[in-house]
């Protein structure tokens, strides 16, 4: 059985390896490519500097093309060895279909925890890489005067020490504005909350003004509250810095999103974007093993067999999830279903879909 198995993963492989190399050109071709000529014609950008930004690019790019490549490799490895026979002979020998696809399934779930992995620990930090030549080398600091839904923090050890979270913040004036901070004791419990209009930076400090104090550290609610004229705001970090510390949800992980949704609920700001962008780092991975479920039984039909109408079957299948996955995005960022259900509806549905076809198959 070993030896079959292997056979069937050496089908899968190369026509996966395939679509990792053709989707992902495609996406640099539509959009990367156009980006990267745009930094050199429209600032100037040295060409070493550009193909650092290249390749610091690549795998937010990489990422997006598991899933499909799996659909693509499940699809034409068993579209082949139904078109020779091979899987009637193999089914003849008392083998079920759920067991000769098995080992393409265990595959394609390792794939989607690595790309979890991955989505985690590598590409956060190379899209933070990304924009930092971009804005500091190619565009060179010409950031923004003012900034929006702005989050600072400081960390006890593992556990946070303070959160702030500022409706909106002026580079010129110095000012921070619409503020919510939290503060945690060495175990991370919420002790107090602090709110105030605006805080402004003296040279050496931020200090807020007309703002209010709710104790909360008996664990009960607000215990008491305290108005203040002026107050220091517990957060260390010079205007410039503000601007730089500010990276795009992209740039940060799953627990920096967690941060940044808490100080958002804080200050009573909707953060379902930024919900919807951490559920996606695990249900757009996950989805290289739906596909393989759906892929696999798909393989099966004799009218598939031409490896050009199995290619075209996969960006089929790939538009209908993306476009599903789209849509319930889109409910899930206006608030019209919980982001965690907007974010789990392509998958469940692809799931269905593959229960149901592999069934079919196997009857």
């Amino acid at each position: 059985m070993r030896l079959l198995d292997t056979y069937i993963l050496k089908a899968f492989i190369g026509p996966f390896l395939f679509g990792v190399f053709a989707f992902t050109s495609i996406f640099v071709g539509t959009g990367t490519l156009f980006r990267i000529a745009q930094y050199i014609t429209e600032y100037g950008a040295p060409l070493l500097t550009v193909l650092k930004a290249f390749v610091l690019a690549m795998p937010s790019i990489v990422i997006l093309t598991f899933p499909m490549s799996v659909l693509l490799g499940s699809l034409m490895a068993f579209s082949r060895l139904s078109s020779t026979s091979e899987i009637v002979v193999m089914r003849a020998g008392g083998l079920s279909f759920l067991r000769l696809a098995m080992p393409v399934y265990i595959l394609a779930l390792i794939i989607s925890i690595g790309a979890v992995a991955f989505n985690e620990y590598v590409v956060p930090r190379t899209n933070n890489m990304y924009q930092t030549i971009v804005r500091e080398d190619i565009m060179k600091n010409s950031t923004p005067r003012t900034q929006d839904h702005v989050v600072l923090k400081s960390m006890n050890g593992d556990n946070l020490g303070t959160l702030m979270y500022a409706k909106h913040f002026d580079s010129e004036s110095k000012e921070l504005r619409m503020i919510t901070v939290q503060q945690f004791n060495e175990n991370g419990e919420l002790q107090q909350v602090e709110n105030a209009d605006r805080a402004e930076w003296n040279g050496s400090v931020w200090i807020m003004h007309d703002g209010i104090i709710y104790d909360v550290s008996a664990g009960n609610g607000v215990e008491r509250t305290m108005r203040f004229t002026e107050q220091i705001l517990p957060i260390k970090m010079e205007p410039k810095d503000i601007q730089q510390d500010q990276r795009k949800p992209e740039e940060l992980t799953i627990k920096e999103l967690r941060h940044r949704i808490k100080a958002y609920k804080a200050a009573y700001t909707d953060a379902s974007k930024l919900e919807m962008e951490m559920y996606q780092r695990f249900t757009i991975p996950l989805a290289s093993f739906v596909f393989a479920l759906v892929g696999a039984p798909l393989g099966l039909q004799k009218q598939r067999s031409s490896s050009s109408i199995g290619f075209g079957i996969s960006i089929f299948i790939i538009f209908i999830y993306y476009g599903v996955m789209t849509f319930a995005g889109a409910l899930g960022k206006g608030g019209a279903i919980p982001t965690l259900t907007a974010a789990l509806i392509p998958d469940v549905l692809g799931v269905i879909a593959g229960l149901y076809l592999n069934w079919r198959v196997s009857r």
